[in-house]
Order: structure tokens, then C-alpha cells, then sequence
């Protein structure tokens, strides 16, 4: 399915020209080499573009469309026309040796039989080039002297003849496209992505753009040991994929992940999404949505009320179908391969409801600062962690399932909710806004509390006892922070995490440093004592005892009473 989805969006990119065709491939290249009609080399031209990385302007590689490169693991393989200064010039950083100039023999065998029957100026300039070039004496050779540092740091070169490039050349494409179909003896059998009867591709091309995997790029299907193979099929021949539609999913993939505007990572995954029509609004609606930020709050209410009274979606005119199919993919990094850790497939309207629901019960009482509607799904997964750390990446694998779970409206990971206590456990009770709103949505969708309740601020009917005991260590909070106005400490930090676990232990020492600072707000401030009082009778009067121990469910229900207590203590216009 995954492969199937990729080799459409090919297609699709193909007719709008965004990628090459097939036994053509787009490569970063950093120069040129200049050749004369005999073969001489009279120049290095940079191909390098200025691009914006951050809030930085460098100088990348510009990316052109060559002959379709190899996939190299080890050995020596040699590209058509474009490749790095080992196969091209036989030099690297430390100049020349026997491998070295094994991969320059091997470049220059693949352009003999390439253009053997070539007769046009370029294409046998390029063999002259090929016969004249001694590696040995490379350094001796002006040109490259003067450039050594540019053309051995790594980057592609291509040739180019007087000013035009041989990638270019009508005949140099004809000769290469003969090349090509040549019979190369790979055995045939039926494609399980097309469904036809054509050439197994016996190695597939690697993907490059995710973060952590190998920087020349990482396999999506490779077999390569005995433990892999069935029934005696070796390498991927017992996964037949045809030579078009490896090379139509892993083109499309490898364009997907250099749209940077349309992918993200997520803990140690790279999320790429495209539409099975090709239409980029789609991904860029998905983006926003997704990752909402403060200047956008109002485009995504548009677009969920777009959802609710019409059959179209709507962002900035666009409009999109809610029929149209998405896909979203995550891959994350496994030594030389690429793990899936997850592949979602739903029409693009229920993906947009299941976030939708997803905020609605996210959807919780503020502090006034705050000035986001939406908790964007990196911002709940930073709730989990200690910012204060080096590493502020959240769990790999809870990322993955989390985003997963929000696209299906399924049950959220155990991990996100356990994760989220144990940090409000570490910082002594400390409740933001995210973390109170992750509780409440882990509360409402996997243990059906309060189910079809907004229950975004204080409940004061509600009789749950977790939820009470929480509002009645918050008020004991506000009272000691009302009789004692310069305090810094307060019983929050020293007794948040076990009143939370075991009320019953805790909870009559709390009630005993109540009545001292009862006492002395009746002495300072009789007005604040009589509406606590007021405020202790209603709470106690909805509990019949101090349970021993609160199960992980209601340590959440505890920490949201207090949460919402508190919330309520902080709105304008309280009267005392």
C-alpha cells in the first residue's frame, strides 16, 4: 500500500514536471568541469545557489537532472556523466591511489560503452577527455591545482563543452536511453506494487532526508543475508518490486522529503503527507493544522467551521475536497534502513475531524497569557519533558503513536499520560495549562470520564471524589498563601505528589495546618476567613472519607480538580 500510494504521487509529480522521468534521477551538483572540443580541460565553473537555512544565506549545491545514478554500498560503481571527483578526475582529498584511480577506470569504461556509436562535438569531447586524463598528473594540472579544495570536499560534477552542459545534449540522451534498455539479465517476474509481469529490480535506490539515518541515504527495502530470503529467493526477488515502480516510489519520496514546507520531524521520526491527487493546498492546510501557531488560530476555526455546515474545505480560497484521500507517512532512522513507524490512510475530511475532536478535548480554562486556542502536537509532546535538560526530545516511539492516534481519533498511548504525570510529579505539582489539557483529553478518550462534558473549567457539582480532593488542596493552598502573603514555599511543594497518591496519609496534617491559618486570618482578615469557610464546608461536604491510595486514573481527576481550582482562583472579578 505504501508503495502503491508513492507511485501515484510520482505520477502526479511527473505530469506537473516537478521530478524527472524514468533513467533520470535529480542530483546536487557543486561544479562544472569545462571542456574543450578535444577533451581539454580549460575551466570550473561553481553551480552552487544561495539558499535560506534558518535565518542564515549559504551557498548550496544546485539541483539538476542527470542520468539516473547507482546506489552504492560498497565496491566500486561508476555514474554517467555526473559523480564526485574520485570517479570523475581520479583525485580525492589526499590526491591519488590504486582505489582512487580503479574508480576513474570504471567512470571512463561506463561513458566508452555509453557513447560508442555518439558522433556529435560533445559527446566526443567528453571521450577525449577521457583518453587524455592522466590522474597521476592532476595536480600538475593548473586548472584543478587551483581548485583542488573545491572539487575534493565531496559534492557531484557534471561536464560541460564550451558552455553547454552534456547532460543536455539531445544525442548524449539518446545514446543514454539505448543504453538502458540494453538486457542486463535481471530476472522478471511479477511487480507486487504494479501488478505486471516486467524486470525485479534487484537493488533498490536509498532514501535521503531523515534526520539520523546514513547521510548517503538509507534503504526502504533491502535484503541482504540469508535470514531474509524465502523459499531460496535472494535479495529482494522475494519482494518483487519492477524496475518502474522502484524507481517511481523511492523518486517521489526522496522530492516529499525535500519539501521542507511539507514535512516535520517528530521525535525521531520524519513525517512526510501528500494528497492522492497531487494538490499541494492539501498539505498545506494539513501543515497548518497540525502545527498551529498564535498568527494562525483564526484560519483553522475557519477552516473546522468550514468542516461542520458545508462539503468543502476551505484555506485562503482554496478549496479542497473532504472526499480527497491523504496519506501520511513517518520513517525513522535503523542503521542502514528505514523503519516505518507508521502509515495512515482516511479521506482527507475525516483526518480534519478526528484533529478537530482531538482539540475539542484538548479545549481547557487558561491562564490570561496564554495566547494559543490549539495545543499543536510538538507542544504537547514538550509537556512531557524537562525543559530545563540538554535533551528536550520526548520519548521516539510515544511521539509516533501519538500523532497516530490523533489522526484515527483512537485511544491515546498509555506513555503520553503516565509521562506527563511523572513530570508534574518531578517539579513538585507543577500544572500548566498543556499538561492539565493532556489529562483531561487522556481522561475523556481512553477511560471515558466525563464523556460528552466539555468540562473545560471548574466543575463545582461534580462529585467524583479524586476530582473534590484535588479542589480541597488547592483552597488549603489558597489559604495558606492568604494568611501568609510573603510565603515562598507552600504546601504544594512539599505535599502535592503524596496527597495525590495517598490522601488518606496526607490530607488530616493538611486539615491540622489549615486551622492555624484560619486562626490567623480570624485575627488579620475576618472577611477572607468566612469565605474560605464558606467555600471548605461546600468541598468536605462532598466527601465521605480520605481514600488510602488513588489509582492512575484519579491521581489525572486529582490533579485536574486542583488544576481547575486553581484557575478559578485566578479569575477577574472574584469577590471575597
Amino acid at each position: 500500500m505504501i508503495l502503491q500510494a508513492l507511485v501515484k504521487q510520482y505520477e502526479n509529480l511527473e505530469r506537473q514536471g516537478k521530478v524527472s522521468g524514468l533513467g533520470w534521477c535529480q542530483a546536487k551538483v557543486s561544479y562544472e568541469l569545462d571542456l574543450s572540443k578535444n577533451g581539454d580541460v580549460l575551466g570550473v565553473t561553481s553551480r552552487k545557489i544561495e539558499e535560506m537555512r534558518g535565518k542564515k544565506t549559504v551557498w548550496a549545491p544546485a539541483s539538476l537532472i542527470v542520468p539516473e545514478m547507482v546506489t552504492r554500498s560498497s565496491g566500486v560503481s561508476a555514474n554517467f556523466l555526473c559523480d564526485n571527483s574520485k570517479y570523475m578526475l581520479g583525485i580525492d582529498v589526499q590526491g591519488t591511489n590504486q582505489r582512487v584511480i580503479d574508480c576513474f577506470q570504471a567512470t571512463r569504461e561506463k561513458h566508452r560503452s555509453v557513447l560508442k556509436n555518439a558522433q556529435g562535438e560533445i559527446a566526443r569531447a567528453i571521450l577525449a577527455y577521457f583518453e587524455k586524463w592522466d590522474p597521476q598528473k592532476a595536480e600538475q594540472h593548473p586548472v584543478i591545482r587551483e581548485n583542488w579544495e573545491k572539487l575534493t570536499e565531496g559534492g557531484n560534477l557534471i561536464f560541460s563543452v564550451e558552455g553547454q552542459e552534456a547532460q543536455e545534449d539531445e544525442e548524449i540522451r539518446t545514446c543514454w536511453e539505448q543504453y538502458r534498455e540494453q538486457d542486463d539479465g535481471e530476472r522478471k517476474g511479477l511487480c507486487l506494487v504494479t501488478g505486471r509481469k516486467t524486470e525485479i529490480s534487484r537493488i533498490h535506490k536509498v532514501i535521503k532526508g531523515v534526520p539520523g539515518a546514513q547521510s548517503s541515504g538509507a534503504a526502504l527495502v533491502s535484503f541482504n543475508a540469508p535470514a531474509f530470503e524465502s523459499y531460496g529467493k535472494e535479495q529482494s526477488y522475494n519482494a518483487p518490486v519492477g524496475k518502474y515502480a522502484e524507481f517511481a516510489y523511492t523518486t517521489a519520496l526522496n522530492y516529499l522529503l525535500t519539501q521542507r514546507d511539507y514535512t516535520f520531524s517528530l521525535g525521531d521520526a520524519m513525517v512526510v503527507y501528500w494528497a492522492e491527487s497531487g494538490k499541494e493546498e492539501y498539505q498545506k492546510c494539513f501543515f497548518d493544522i497540525l502545527r498551529p501557531t498564535k498568527d494562525n488560530q483564526k484560519k483553522l476555526k475557519d477552516i473546522f467551521d468550514s468542516l461542520k455546515e458545508d462539503t468543502k474545505v476551505y484555506l485562503e480560497n482554496a478549496e479542497m475536497d473532504p472526499e480527497q484521500k491523504f496519506y501520511i507517512l513517518a520513517l525513522a532512522p535503523n542503521a542502514a534502513r528505514l523503519s516505518v513507524r507508521f502509515f495512515y490512510m482516511n479521506s482527507f475530511g475525516k483526518i480534519l475531524q478526528n484533529i478537530a475532536e482531538h482539540y475539542e478535548r484538548l479545549s481547557i480554562v487558561k491562564p490570561a497569557w496564554a495566547e494559543q486556542d490549539y495545543l499543536g502536537i510538538r507542544d504537547m509532546l514538550n509537556e512531557t519533558v524537562n525543559q530545563k535538560s540538554k535533551d528536550k526530545t520526548p520519548i521516539s516511539n510515544m511521539s509516533s503513536l501519538v500523532l497516530q492516534a490523533i489522526l484515527s481519533g483512537s485511544r491515546y498511548p498509555a506513555s503520553l499520560y503516565t509521562d506527563t504525570l511523572i513530570r508534574i510529579r518531578a517539579e513538585n505539582g507543577k500544572i500548566t495549562w498543556g499538561r492539565a489539557a493532556i489529562i483531561k483529553a487522556y481522561l475523556n478518550r481512553n477511560y471515558g470520564w466525563k464523556k460528552g462534558e466539555r468540562f473545560m473549567g471548574l466543575k463545582e457539582e461534580c462529585t467524583d471524589t479524586a476530582y473534590v480532593l484535588g479542589r480541597l488542596f488547592s483552597l488549603l493552598e489558597a489559604i495558606q498563601k492568604e494568611a501568609n502573603p510573603s510565603i515562598t514555599t507552600t504546601i504544594r511543594d512539599r505535599y502535592f505528589n503524596s496527597a495525590c497518591a495517598t490522601p488518606a496519609s496526607v490530607f488530616p496534617v493538611l486539615i491540622k495546618l489549615k486551622n492555624s491559618h484560619i486562626k490567623k486570618l480570624e485575627r488579620d482578615k475576618g472577611g477572607a476567613k468566612i469565605y474560605y469557610e464558606k467555600q471548605l464546608t461546600d468541598i468536605m461536604g462532598r466527601l465521605e472519607e480520605f481514600p488510602k491510595r488513588l489509582s492512575l486514573e484519579q491521581q489525572g481527576q486529582f490533579t485536574l480538580g486542583y488544576y481547575h481550582q486553581q484557575q478559578k482562583r485566578y479569575e477577574k472579578g472574584e469577590e471575597k
